[in-house]
C-alpha cells in the first residue's frame, strides 16, 4: 500500500458527501477546507424534506444554500476556519460548497435538478456516504431505506458517476451484534446472518415493510400507532436474524448491499465505535447533540442518574471523532483508483483499552470539581453511583424502588375511585419507558467484544512509511491518555455543546 502526500490528494478534487448535516460530515468538510482550500468543490446532500422543514423557520426570500450556511457553517466548529481565512471565509465556502437537495432513499439519491445531477455525474471524484439514522428502535421502514436502500442508491449513483476514483461507506463496528471475543475486520456476504437462520433477504424485508404499512393503514391507524408498530418490526425482525436492533441489523444490510453492488469500484467500508467529541482539531472538545455515551454524562451531571447498569470491567471503545474523520480521509488516499473492498475498524479496545470503571471514576473526578450549575443557579451535588453489575440486580433494584410503589398506587387506586390514576399511569409510562430503553442498550452495557484493527494499523504503518502527513492526518488512539482526555476535553466539551 502505497502513497504519497493527502494534502496533495485532496488538491483539485470533487466530493460527494451525504448526511450533510450530520456530526462527522460537519467536521469532514471543516478539516478539508482548513488543510486543502484548493479542493475543487463539495457536493453535500441534504434531504429534501430536512430542507423543506428548515426553510419553514427563514423568510420565504432566503434561498436553501443560505438557510444551509446559517444552520452548519456558522456553527463554533468553523471558528478556527474563519480565523484563518478571514474576510475571505465566506468566499471560499461560495466557491467550493455546492448543496443539492435530495435523499439517498430514492434512486439518483433523489436528485431532481436534472441540470445538477449531470454535473454532479460528470465532476465527482470520490463519495463519502455519512447518511444514516442511528436510532437503535427507529421505525423499520426509515431504518430501511437510507441505512440498507440507501446505501444500495448511493452505490448505484457512483457507479453512474463517469471519473469517480473511490467511495467511503461509513457503517457502524457493531454490525457484529453481540459477538463476543475479538471481531475481525470481515465483510458480511449477502443473506448472511448472526445466528445462523436462513432466509434473510433483502428485497424480503423491503416487502414485509410495505405489506406492513398497507395493513396498517388500511386498518384506518393513527401516524402515532404506525410509528409504534414499525418501531416493533424492526426489532423483531433484527431479533429473527441475531442482531440485537433496528439499527445495526439495517447497517449490516447496507453493507452486504454496497459489497455485492461495488463490480470494479474501490470501496472502503469504515467501521467507527462510539464516536466521541473532538481529540486535537479544529479544537478539542467539539460535540454536537447527545451522543451514546454523553446521555451518561449529562444524567450524571445534572444529578438525575442515580444508578447505572454495566460491567465495570468491560471495555467500552470510544474513538474521537477528528480521528475517525482523518482515518476516513487517509483511507481514501490509500485506495484511490484500486478496485476491491477494504474494511477498517476504527476503534480503541485493542491498542489503549478504556473500561466502565474509568469512566465512572472521570465523571465523579469532573462534577466534583466542576459542578453543573442549574437554572436556579445552584451548584448540582454529585457522589458515587451505584453500579448494578447484572440485569438481575437492575430488576431487584426496579422491584425495591418502583414496582412495590406501583403496586400500592395499584391498591389505592382500587380503594379510593381511581383518585391515583393519573399518577399511577404516568410512573408506569415512565418505567416501561427505562425499561425499554435498559433493553436496547444492554447489549453495549454488557459486550464482551474487542474490535480487532489489523487493517487499520497497516493503514496508519503505511501512512507513516509514506510520508503522509501524520501531524495532520493522526487517527492512533494509543497515543490518548484518557483520564486527560474525559476530564479536560470531552466531558467539558458535553457541558459546553450539549448540556441546556
Amino acid at each position: 500500500m502505497e502513497m504519497g502526500s493527502v494534502i496533495q490528494f485532496l488538491e483539485n478534487k470533487t466530493i460527494l458527501v451525504t448526511g450533510a448535516t450530520g456530526f462527522l460530515a460537519k467536521i469532514f468538510l471543516e478539516k478539508i477546507l482548513r488543510v486543502q482550500p484548493n479542493v475543487k468543490k463539495f457536493f453535500l446532500l441534504l434531504r429534501a424534506s430536512d430542507a423543506k422543514a428548515a426553510a419553514h423557520r427563514f423568510p420565504e426570500r432566503v434561498p436553501f444554500r443560505q438557510i444551509y450556511l446559517i444552520r452548519v457553517i456558522s456553527k463554533d466548529l468553523f471558528r478556527v476556519l474563519k480565523e484563518k481565512c478571514g474576510s475571505d471565509f465566506n468566499a471560499l465556502v461560495s466557491e467550493k460548497v455546492t448543496i443539492v437537495p435530495g435523499d439517498i432513499t430514492y434512486d439518483d439519491l433523489g436528485v431532481k435538478d436534472t441540470s445538477l445531477r449531470q454535473q454532479m455525474l460528470d465532476q465527482i471524484d470520490a463519495i463519502v456516504n455519512l447518511a444514516a439514522t442511528t436510532k437503535f428502535d427507529e421505525r423499520y421502514d426509515v431504518a430501511l431505506g437510507i441505512n440498507a436502500l440507501g446505501a444500495k442508491h448511493v452505490i448505484n449513483f457512483a457507479k453512474e458517476c463517469g471519473k469517480v476514483e473511490m467511495l467511503v461507506h461509513v457503517s457502524t463496528a457493531y454490525v457484529c451484534g453481540e459477538k463476543g471475543g475479538l471481531i475481525q475486520e470481515k465483510p458480511y456476504q449477502m443473506g448472511e446472518t448472526l445466528n445462523g437462520v436462513a432466509g434473510l433477504d433483502i428485497d424480503a424485508e423491503r416487502k414485509v415493510v410495505e405489506e406492513k404499512l398497507n395493513e396498517l393503514r388500511a386498518d384506518g391507524a393513527t401516524e402515532e400507532a404506525i410509528t409504534s408498530a414499525m418501531r416493533d418490526l424492526g426489532l423483531q425482525r433484527a431479533a429473527r436474524y441475531g442482531w440485537p436492533n433496528t439499527y445495526v441489523f439495517t447497517k449490516a444490510m447496507g453493507e452486504m448491499l454496497v459489497g455485492q453492488l461495488k463490480k470494479n469500484l474501490p470501496l472502503v467500508i469504515l467501521r467507527p465505535t462510539i464516536i466521541s467529541s473532538t481529540y486535537k482539531e479544529p479544537f478539542p472538545g467539539w460535540v454536537e447533540g447527545v451522543r451514546t455515551i454523553d446521555s451518561i454524562a449529562v444524567g450524571y451531571g445534572k444529578g438525575k442518574l442515580t444508578c447505572f447498569l454495566c460491567d465495570l470491567k468491560g471495555i467500552i471503545d470510544v474513538i474521537p471523532a477528528d480521528m475517525v474523520v482523518n482515518s476516513t480521509i487517509v483511507a481514501m488516499a490509500a485506495h484511490v483508483n484500486q478496485p476491491g473492498e477494504v474494511i477498517y475498524q476504527m476503534g480503541s479496545s485493542v491498542g489503549n483499552p478504556l473500561r466502565y470503571a474509568n469512566l465512572k471514576d472521570y465523571g465523579l473526578q469532573y462534577f466534583t470539581k466542576h459542578p453543573w450549575t442549574n437554572k436556579e443557579g445552584k451548584p448540582v451535588i454529585v457522589g458515587p453511583v451505584k453500579v448494578l453489575g447484572s440485569m438481575a440486580s437492575f430488576r431487584r433494584y426496579m422491584a425495591v424502588r418502583y414496582l412495590l410503589l406501583l403496586k400500592g398506587l395499584e391498591l389505592a387506586n382500587a380503594a379510593f375511585c381511581q383518585y391515583f390514576q393519573g399518577t399511577y399511569l404516568d410512573l408506569n409510562r415512565k418505567i416501561k419507558f427505562v425499561m425499554r430503553l435498559i433493553e436496547l442498550y444492554r447489549p453495549y452495557l454488557f459486550f464482551k467484544g474487542v474490535f480487532d484493527d489489523m487493517n487499520t494499523e497497516k493503514l496508519r504503518i503505511a501512512a507513516r512509511e509514506s510520508g503522509v502527513e501524520s501531524d495532520v492526518f493522526y487517527f492512533d488512539p494509543k497515543c490518548i491518555d484518557w483520564e486527560d482526555y474525559f476530564t479536560k476535553i470531552h466531558i467539558p466539551g458535553v457541558v459546553k455543546y450539549v448540556f441546556k
